[in-house]
């Protein structure tokens, strides 16, 4: 009972930080060290990423019609006006098409280094920078572009040269723990003039390839060797984080149509500097 009473706390947090451009990974980094799962370490490392695919099932369900590429309804742009052609929705494939060039750097390294940057990055000091360093980014980012028209202002208006330089910054987010996939591509997008609207929604649509991949790694790696706690540890966890994230994703959807992210560029600053704090103290680490 204890062990799921703490997976339901992890899927809390992983749907609430998932989305929001604090850093998932850095908080369960964080939370792990106050609130350890009586888990192997094998089994934890893959937790952390496929619980995940929760807060991916709120995407795929609060955005279908905007990702499934197929039928006749609302096909606005279909391949062909008869035949099969009628039910492939053109402009659907193309913001697929997007996605995946998006996902190209991260996929590369993910799949080449996963387990060396995990070593190598994954600690407190990492997720501390990272907070601190997009925390100030954001902060520059939004003063500089706040009386600036957004070049692009939809999803439409991406194309492949926007959608690789997206990518790039997500990369970083790959590296480095804490940085915040979805708080790297927020701020790359805005750099080169996407706005906040499409920003995070082309986030939340670039995570369901990048997250199952992942996800889809981890458990390659892992196997299928489940005990029965691990399984309902797992399980939980991601039901948790689907619920919780159906929540966050529309409040911040609403959010950002009257709000910039400075505060959250701000509550970045203030987490990473505490975690600095704890860390030097030795309460973490």
């Amino acid at each position: 009972m204890q062990e799921i009473i703490k997976a339901i706390i992890f899927g809390i947090v992983e749907g609430v930080t998932e989305w929001l451009p604090v850093s998932s990974t850095g908080h369960m980094i964080i939370l792990n060290e106050f609130l350890r799962l009586d888990v192997s370490e094998e089994f934890y490392s893959m937790f952390q990423v496929v619980i995940q695919l929760g807060a991916i099932m709120a995407v795929i369900i609060l955005f279908w019609n905007q990702l499934w590429p197929f039928g006749s309804k609302n096909n606005r742009n279909p391949l062909s006006r008869t035949g099969l052609g009628s039910y492939i929705k053109k402009d659907i494939f193309i913001l697929w098409f997007h996605i995946l060039v998006s996902c190209v750097p991260a996929a590369i390294v993910g799949v080449l280094f996963d387990d060396k940057l995990e070593e190598l990055f994954y600690n407190y000091t990492t997720v501390a920078i990272m907070l601190i360093i997009f925390g100030i980014a954001f902060i520059i980012v939004e003063t500089m572009n706040k009386n600036a028209a957004p070049r692009i202002n939809s999803i439409e208006e991406i194309t492949y040269t926007v959608a690789f330089l997206i990518g790039i910054f997500q990369l970083i987010a790959a590296v480095f723990p804490g940085t915040s996939r979805s708080g790297a591509t927020i701020v790359g997008a805005l750099l080169i003039g996407v706005s906040r609207t499409v920003a995070a929604e082309y986030t939340f649509f670039l995570a369901v390839p990048v997250m199952l991949g992942a996800s889809l790694l981890k458990i390659v790696k892992f196997g299928l060797a489940f005990t029965v706690s691990e399984a309902v540890i797992l399980l939980i966890g991601m039901l948790v984080a689907f619920l919780v994230s159906m929540f966050v994703i529309k409040f911040l959807m609403s959010y950002i149509k009257k709000h910039d992210f400075k505060v959250f560029g701000w509550y970045r600053i203030i987490l990473g500097i505490l975690v600095l704090v704890l860390g030097l103290t030795g309460v973490i680490g």
